[in-house]
């Protein structure tokens, strides 16, 4: 058996968090579903932005549950890859303008 950090089953398990803080749990989970819910944006466009996040945020579990929530409410292949290429550019973005911070610095030395 192959030995990983992260274990798909572990996603299956997410409601088991509230066992040790079952008030805050039990919080969380209401909110979260609340989240969820047909609103200014559908249940479907929630997901597409989850997936998205899902990536900028690098957790493995969300991209599995939010990878196949977004497939299942009819979201494409192409659209779902857009979606994860937005999300790596917002990230590349704000990298990117951390530099100016950098530049700022080394200017503020220089003089």
């Amino acid at each position: 058996m192959e030995n990983h950090y992260y274990n798909a089953e572990d996603l299956g398990k997410f409601g088991a968090v509230s066992e040790w803080q079952k008030t805050m749990g039990d919080k969380f989970f209401a909110w979260y579903s609340e989240v969820f819910k047909e609103g200014a944006l559908s249940a479907k466009e929630k997901s597409l932005i989850a997936l998205a996040v899902a990536h900028a945020v690098q957790c493995p579990y969300c991209i599995d549950a939010y990878s196949s929530d977004a497939f299942e409410k009819g979201w494409s292949e192409e659209q779902m890859m857009e979606a994860v290429h937005v999300a790596a550019a917002i990230r590349g973005g704000a990298s990117l303008v951390h530099g100016v911070q950098m530049m700022n610095k080394v200017k503020e030395i220089a003089m």
